[in-house]
């Protein structure tokens, strides 16, 4: 029984290079982590000592006239959430 010719396939040529390929950097910048856990730690510091020396710190009880409590826990919060923010980029 005859025996057919099998195909002849042309050899693989990669597609042309178009010039350097930039490297993908994964992960956060080094600067967020401390910057996130400091944001924390100022915001959770403010309202303890709120809470603790309010009325003795005078930069503290000059803070918002009539409404002095929720603006300084106003400020205690922000930092927190600026940290939760930065979170949310941490990788």
């Amino acid at each position: 029984m005859p025996e057919s010719k099998g195909r002849k396939k042309p050899g693989f040529t990669p597609p042309p290079v178009k010039g350097e390929r930039k490297v993908a950097r994964i992960g956060s910048p080094n600067w967020l982590a401390p910057a996130m856990v400091s944001c924390f730690i100022i915001g959770l510091a403010y309202l303890v000592v709120f809470y603790i020396a309010g009325p003795d710190v005078p930069i503290m009880n000059s803070i918002g006239g009539s409404l002095n409590a929720l603006v300084n826990v106003g400020i205690g919060f922000a930092f927190i959430m600026v940290g939760f923010g930065l979170a949310t980029k941490w990788k």
